[in-house]
């Protein structure tokens, strides 16, 4: 699936082809990266600090063991995204792999964790290392833990 991440709005249109066709359009993302595969995309529910609304993200995400690792580079922007703050009022989450969904936890790892991991997740999508050069925040890197499957985010 082509999505044009430099387009505006293409976060949204992402996250409605996901939805919209259960998954099979959206999972897999081609950012257009050369040597880069495509690159596997889950949608990620919290809920707003502010309003308590549900908010949904594609993000890109790599697996180890039974957890879901994201990362939190909002492109290396100099404050953390939206959604990591939202999760770090309320870690319980809800978030769809493909066809799946899940109700789980998000933990945000730390030292050596964290840098296994963020290493892995530079392996999937290169521009986290360009990210995290560009900017003086250390890069939150979090795990979803599933806790049950559900039926519908």
């Amino acid at each position: 699936m082509k999505l044009g991440p430099r387009t505006a709005g293409w976060q949204q249109r992402h996250a409605e082809a996901y939805l919209k066709s259960n998954g099979r359009e959206g999972h897999f993302v081609d950012f257009e990266l050369p040597g880069v595969p495509e690159i596997p995309t889950l949608l990620l529910q919290t809920t707003g600090r502010k309003s308590k609304d549900a908010k949904i993200s594609p993000l890109i995400y790599g697996k180890d063991g039974n957890r879901f690792v994201i990362v939190a580079s909002k492109g290396g922007a100099p404050k953390h995204p939206d959604w990591f703050l939202n999760l770090s009022d309320e870690p319980d989450v809800r978030f769809q792999v493909a066809d799946k969904k899940y109700r789980g936890v998000a933990r945000t790892v730390s030292g050596a964790e964290r840098e296994r991991l963020f290493r892995m997740m530079a392996e999937i999508y290169p521009p986290y290392d360009d990210y995290q050069a560009k900017t003086a925040r250390e890069i939150p890197v979090v795990t979803l833990e599933p806790r049950e499957d559900i039926e519908r985010l």
